[in-house]
């Protein structure tokens, strides 16, 4: 059984609903019973250890990988569905930055960042394909001059924000974001999640938030959603996180680098 926040899901809208997600690949059980809610406008970030399957649970939500069994609701439209509308709803409503930032390399900024526009609007003129993309890139707190680049041309950080302008391409309610300050130095990374937070607060997004930053998850996270044993073990504020009694929980959120994170001396803790 997964340890829930105090508060009652009952009143809350739900964007994300998983029920008994089971994952395996061959042999290997990944996700086993499975369950996860998400809340409508939360940042929710979701750890555990390696191989815990924090980037197939994504892959699953999105409909990018077919479950072996278990339910999944994105905005109220399962996500296992095949219907063609049910999947262009999903893919209409969701932005996703994967860690690496996935930008195609032969395409400048402004290309790439056009690609779901095109795919999606198609009866716009190129003219407003371009201008929307200006205006996803400058969001993203890129310089405008970015738009003509090729991501060869960009730092990493640079590269971060053009594949964040892209997920935003189509204004999306829900925002999928891996390892989003993976990489990055701590000024950058600081930086990544303020414009997240800013992001999330100004456009009413919800953000699912896969992260080993231990910054970030104190910084911007509503909630901590924690995988281990095969299934989310804790979803619920950070300051109730702390105080499960659970291996893994301990080791992460009490060790020297999450007492540093909290702001805290050793001798305080």
């Amino acid at each position: 059984m997964a340890i829930a926040s105090r508060n009652d899901e009952r009143t809350s809208e739900l964007a994300i609903r998983v029920r008994g997600l089971v994952n395996r690949f061959g042999s290997q059980t990944v996700h086993e019973g499975l369950d996860l809610d998400v809340r409508r406008g939360e940042i929710l970030g979701v750890v555990g250890g390696s191989g815990t399957g924090k980037s197939v649970l994504m892959r699953s939500i999105l409909g990018l990988r077919r479950p072996d069994e278990g339910q999944i609701e994105v905005l109220g439209v399962d996500a296992r569905s095949e219907h063609p509308a049910d999947r262009l709803q999903i893919e209409r409503n969701t932005g996703v930055l994967f860690q690496d930032g996935a930008l195609f390399s032969s395409l400048t900024v402004g290309e790439n960042v056009q690609v779901p526009l095109k795919e999606h609007h198609p009866e716009l003129d190129e003219r407003w394909h371009y201008e929307l993309a200006l205006l996803k890139v400058k969001l993203a707190g890129l310089p405008a001059d970015a738009i003509n680049k090729l991501p060869s041309q960009l730092s990493g950080g640079m590269r971060k924000r053009a594949g964040l302008a892209r997920a935003l391409a189509l204004d999306p309610p829900l925002l999928f974001l891996d390892e989003p300050t993976a990489g990055l130095d701590p000024i950058g990374a600081a930086a990544f999640d303020r414009l997240i937070k800013t992001l999330q607060e100004a456009l009413g997004l919800t953000v699912f938030l896969i992260t080993h930053d231990l910054d970030t998850l104190y910084a911007i996270c509503d909630r901590v959603a924690v995988l281990a044993d095969r299934r989310v073990v804790a979803n619920a504020p950070l300051p109730e996180i702390e105080q499960l009694d659970h291996p893994w929980i301990r080791e992460y959120f009490h060790g020297p680098r999450a007492r540093a994170a909290r702001g805290l001396q050793p001798e305080h803790v």
